[in-house]
């Protein structure tokens, strides 16, 4: 071993000593962040307890950075890898970025701290690594920002499948530790015992992280014109949405909350031809009758437009199930699709299959990711798990959110909150011209009161409409 290469090794045995001694290396029954049980744990965070190990961490992680041509930022992974990134920033006078973990709903809205500029390299710093998904994210995160990411500096690998994951998307990952190397030091310290060693290492036979992809670009959905798209859509309704859209060059979707059945109809037919979807909240008709039912079902034939009954379904699968198909409003016969929150998870989506079984036509759902309403708790880690439910279902036309958060061609944005002018009312509600939300990544937009409130809304109708196809046609051309 030449005499570098016995120092750097003396120096990571002492690194691994001073690890386990602050309690930051755990040994027992865990589980890992995406669900694996594991007998180990690394708990780097309780360093910022230990200013001189956290210091000396930093020195020793950045040590693998020198064969690094450029760097012109370095962004640590939040929460845990931000101090060290923190640290080797204020030691290499090499400037820092933070991606947060949730967009800003004030101010700018940035999804990345600090000054840079398209082009910067940027080297990603990581505590500890099993899947690699959060440095994917981080990654996808910069890149849409225009900033050039090809490698990540971690200080433990865990050897389950992340090193790979990240490198089949073209980042090199190294990392000061691996499992197998940090048990080795402390055996040879007599910090842990023979037994202890070969659980941990039959544990890394036996258990690999999943295969980790990363979405294609957002952008890539918005180039995309509608009739490609409806030829990638998993969900029926999805795809009838799309060919819909495209025939009448029209993107509405119209909140008709108004209260009065016949107040509803008059306006259904007055502009149901230039619409592709109607929007009801059908709780809030005062009048509500089966009568009511059939006529809409008869115009959405006659005006060639679907039925969104705007329900918002958020309970357990078994109680969704029968609000969906039985009651006074037997919803599951009439409308086309319905929207659901996330926050049950995946079981909301099996309770309202459930309620499907005695329906032949095509149905879909849209799932809420974000609302438009000021301060909604709809961000974040929420809006995410949100997407990941509405990529893994065929029942799911959708996402309703207000921004570019999902990549999949085949499902469809929709975003309410739209008005000719930007605008809020003072219940919170939040309005943004057509061109924003249609570059915001929307395919489909909920207009109402600009219509519903209009002194000619067969007018306005066709101004909306009009201005949300421009924006659209301008989106996906090359201009």
């Amino acid at each position: 071993m030449s005499k570098t290469l016995y120092t750097m090794d003396a120096e990571l045995k002492e690194l691994a000593v001073s690890l386990y001694e602050i309690n930051a290396l755990k040994f027992g029954e865990f589980e890992t962040k995406i669900g694996l049980k594991t007998p180990v744990y690394f708990d780097l965070r309780v360093i910022i307890s230990y200013p001189k190990v956290m210091a000396r961490l930093a020195k020793t992680l950045w040590k693998l950075s020198e064969d690094c041509s450029k760097v012109d930022q370095i962004c640590g992974v939040p929460y845990t890898a931000l101090p060290i990134a923190t640290l080797i920033s204020v030691d290499t006078d090499i400037p820092m970025l933070i991606k947060r973990k949730e967009a800003k709903t004030y101010g700018t809205k940035k999804m990345v701290e600090g000054h840079f500029k398209q082009g910067d390299h940027c080297i990603i710093i990581e505590d500890v690594v099993t899947s690699g998904s959060s440095i994917l994210e981080t990654v996808q995160t910069l890149r849409k920002e225009g900033l050039k990411v090809t490698k990540t500096l971690v200080v433990i690998d865990r050897e389950q499948g992340g090193k790979k994951n990240i490198e089949n998307h073209g980042i090199q990952m190294k990392s000061l530790f691996t499992v197998t190397r940090l048990m080795a030091y402390l055996l040879e310290t007599n910090k842990i015992k023979p037994y202890i060693v070969k659980e941990v290492t039959d544990y890394l036979l036996k258990y690999q992280a999943p295969i980790v992809f990363v979405q294609d670009v957002p952008e890539k959905r918005l180039k995309t014109p509608f009739h490609v798209r409806a030829t990638k859509a998993k969900n029926e309704i999805a795809t009838k949405l799309f060919n819909l859209m495209e025939a009448k060059q029209s993107t509405l979707c119209l909140a008709v909350d108004l209260t009065k059945v016949d107040a509803i109809l008059e306006l259904a037919d007055l502009i149901g031809p230039h619409i592709v979807v109607l929007k009801t909240h059908v709780d809030i008709i005062e009048d509500f009758n089966n009568d009511f039912i059939k006529r809409l079902k008869e115009l959405a034939k006659k005006h060639d437009f679907l039925v969104m009954e705007d329900r918002k379904f958020a309970d357990i699968g078994n109680t969704v199930s029968l609000q969906y198909e039985k009651g006074i409003y037997r919803i599951v016969e009439w409308a086309d699709i319905v929207t659901v929150h996330a926050v049950a998870g995946q079981s909301i989506i099996d309770g309202l299959k459930q309620g499907l079984k005695h329906v032949t036509e095509p149905r879909g759902i849209f799932i809420l990711a974000e609302m438009s309403s000021k301060g909604a708790l709809t961000s974040g880690e929420y809006a995410q798990n949100a997407v990941s439910i509405a990529q893994s279902s065929d029942m799911v036309t959708g996402v309703v959110c207000q921004s570019n958060i999902f990549s999949t061609i085949g499902l469809v944005q929709l975003t309410p909150g739209v008005k000719l002018s930007k605008s809020s009312d003072n219940l919170g509600q939040q309005y943004n011209t057509p061109e924003s939300v249609i570059n915001s990544g929307a395919d489909l937009t909920v207009v109402g009161r600009g219509i519903t409130e209009a002194q000619d809304k067969l007018a306005a109708t066709l101004e909306y409409k009009k201005e949300l196809w421009t924006a659209y046609e301008k989106r996906i051309s090359n201009q």
